[in-house]
């Protein structure tokens, strides 16, 4: 049998690392995908550019003295972010993604007025009161990763996705605070000032 497993991650560079823990697990790239906020345009329109501190300079070739960062991850020539593209889903607007979930969303957005990542989602078998949390937090800025794995190693490959994840119910509980109720794939995206004060508020974030 065979489960998914995700985690919402403030950072970029933290769901990346988790993404590297899944495929030196032996996850297969197939069985993952990666679904990142990409409002602030941070992952630029020419392929494989990537410029988060928006310097003009790509991120990569700033990595590559470091090794760190978005440059290790995304320099290698195999594995899923090498795969990284730019797609627009509704409620989220702009985003960066890889992997069967962006695949799958994309399909369901055609078809599916609540909306394609909430529909991919629970059609992996995620519950519909997580699919709309995680949804939520890709919206408000955050990085999705997704993992279809068999039951058997669901413990030993969670551990892997643990590490500065979000505590989704602490983070939807303050956003429930705020007003919030469910995601909603009608409403507008948020804008990169709206972003920006999401990731001011939280800061590192509520960890799980």
């Amino acid at each position: 049998m065979t489960i998914t497993i995700s985690r919402l991650y403030d950072n970029y560079s933290d769901a990346e690392r988790a993404v590297t823990r899944l495929e030196g697990a032996g996850v297969p790239h197939a069985d993952i995908s990666i679904v990142a906020n990409n409002s602030d345009n941070w992952y630029g329109s020419s392929r494989g550019k990537v410029d988060r501190d928006r310097d003009g300079t790509d991120d990569r070739a700033e990595g590559a003295g470091t090794g760190a960062g978005i440059g290790a991850g995304l320099g290698g020539a195999a594995g899923l972010l090498a795969g990284l593209g730019l797609l627009a889903i509704p409620g989220l607007g702009p985003v960066v993604a890889a992997g069967w979930l962006a695949s799958t969303a994309a399909g369901a957005a055609a078809g599916a007025a609540t909306g394609g990542i909430v529909g991919a989602l629970t059609q992996a078998g995620v519950s519909k009161e997580d699919a709309s949390r995680y949804a939520e937090g890709v919206r408000r800025g955050g990085t999705l990763v997704s993992a279809r794995v068999p039951d058997q190693d669901r413990a030993r490959l969670d551990a892997l996705l643990h590490e500065r994840s979000v505590n989704l119910g602490d983070r939807s509980a303050a956003w429930q605070k705020a007003g919030w109720t469910d995601f909603d794939a009608a409403s507008p995206p948020l804008s990169p000032e709206d972003i920006g004060r999401e990731r001011e508020l939280y800061g590192a974030g509520t960890r799980r």
